[in-house]
């Protein structure tokens, strides 16, 4: 079995008090700033078409230095962690210093919470028996019905160390381990194909993910998507109201909303809900909430990549605007305190608000009620792709699959219905909350200014009134 390192400096041979005299050099007179220490071991295995196709192993490690000085950053990163390496980064990030003499701002609160233990899921099972495991699923979905004409299926983990060192002698240290298992599947009737994917994964080792139920369940439901897509009809067009299924449709919450609550659109005031704290943003019984704490979800982490401890942050209360998700420095920039939000995609990245996992918390509706309650509309049950526009809140989102409603029955399936509006205006939209919250089966990575990072989302079933639906018929 991997050992976790007991420290990323020891284990680069590193002498503590001199990296620490060199991290004190370069973050000198900053305001803040850390040496963030990476060591990653991931894999990947992709079964297609009836043979293995890609089965990749990789190891990187390296660290990234920052100084933060008022506004500005300096950033420096090398996959070398050795003394001369970073010495000639601390000399690097002192450019940008420029004469300001800031007070380095204190370390983050220490936590006692520690989500994951040191197994890394790499470690088991063994190569050939993960090999054997993708033959089997695909084996299964080939067989679940006639009609299934190609069959892809992958396995993925992580296992990432990160250690955090400050100028002021404070060190942070987390595990990190990540999993996936995807399924997709493409079934044809004469001429027409259609596809059905489902993935799931989270923060733990293979062991609950390769079970046979698990695994099954997930062949099933990309079966059953793409036999139902065979049978879709064209998607109306026009303004109507629409259902969200619970789940990962939360995704569209994610994208339309969750981006523009995120700490730095809103120092520079180019997200769309700039300047409205406090204020009513959504309908009544609406409540968002971002949640790092939550054991083996995808987007959790035990502490983020500055070190802070994650929270659960109350980002809309009942309709009202009553927080940002916060990394240190533009926390402080805005006056406002950290909410263990700063992310990072790697070591040669630098950190910055980004979300963990983000969702709408239930409320008192019964899910068939909701859909009885709709005369003439859709449900979605399930997102591909989409596009959002922070600053305007502009939207568009792919159904993968979605229903037609009339007269409160969910009908047909449809083929090709698009969402499509604008964020902020349609969270007041939301006329009813279902009391079945769901998070998504852990799939989710999300990317901001060129970085992706694992996320999660969730929702319940939610009603939404005149929403425009772009359609092929």
């Amino acid at each position: 079995m991997t050992q976790a390192p007991t420290s990323l400096i020891d284990r680069a041979g590193l002498d503590r008090a001199r990296v620490t005299t060199i991290l004190t050099h370069g973050l000198d007179g900053a305001d803040d700033g850390e040496l963030f220490l990476e060591y990653r071991q991931s894999e990947a295995l992709l079964f297609d078409n009836h043979r293995l196709k890609q089965a990749t192993y990789d190891t990187v490690q390296g660290f990234g230095l920052r100084a933060v000085k008022d506004e500005a950053v300096g950033y420096a990163h090398a996959s070398d962690v050795s003394e001369a390496a970073i010495r000639r980064a601390a000399d690097a990030v002192r450019a940008v210093k420029g004469g300001y003499s800031g007070c380095y701002a204190e370390a983050p609160p220490r936590s006692n919470v520690r989500l994951y233990a040191d197994d890394n899921p790499l470690d088991a099972p063994g190569f050939e028996a993960k090999v054997k495991l993708l033959q089997e699923i695909d084996a299964y979905a080939r067989a679940r019905d006639p009609r299934v004409r190609q069959v892809s299926v992958s396995l993925g983990a992580s296992w990432q160390v990160v250690e955090i060192l400050r100028a002021d002698g404070e060190t942070y240290r987390d595990i990190r381990p990540l999993v996936r298992v995807n399924i997709s599947v493409v079934a044809g009737d004469g001429t027409r194909q259609e596809t059905g994917s489902h993935g799931y994964g989270g923060r733990e080792g293979y062991e609950r993910f390769i079970e046979s139920g698990a695994w099954r369940t997930a062949a099933d439901d990309a079966v059953r998507q793409a036999l139902v897509n065979l049978q879709s009809i064209s998607a109306p067009a026009g303004e109507m109201d629409v259902v969200l299924g619970p789940g990962w449709p939360g995704v569209m919450l994610h994208e339309a909303v969750g981006h523009g609550l995120e700490g730095d659109f809103n120092r520079k005031a180019t997200s769309a809900f700039a300047g409205l704290m406090g204020q009513k943003v959504a309908g009544k019984g609406v409540t968002v909430v971002d949640d790092g704490t939550i054991a083996a979800r995808r987007g959790s982490l035990s502490i983020d990549d500055e070190g802070m401890p994650t929270n659960k942050t109350v980002l809309i209360e009942d309709g009202i605007l009553v927080g940002y998700m916060q990394d240190r420095q533009n926390a402080r920039l805005m006056n406002m305190k950290p909410t263990g939000n700063g992310r990072r995609e790697s070591y040669a990245h630098v950190p910055m608000p980004r979300m963990t996992n983000t969702y709408m918390l239930a409320g008192a509706r019964d899910p068939a009620e909701i859909l009885a309650s709709v005369k003439n509309g859709i449900y979605a049950v399930n997102f591909g792709g989409g596009q959002v526009d922070i600053t305007s809140g502009k939207y568009v989102f792919q159904c993968t699959e979605a229903y037609r409603i009339e007269n409160g029955k969910v009908g047909a399936p449809l083929k090709g219905a698009m969402l499509i509006g604008n964020g902020p205006t349609d969270l007041h939209r939301v006329s009813m909350v279902g009391n079945d919250l769901s998070l998504d089966a852990g799939i989710g990575t999300c990317g901001k200014n060129g970085q992706g990072v694992p996320v999660g989302v969730g929702q319940p079933t939610l009603r939404m009134d005149r929403i425009t639906v772009g359609g092929t018929g």
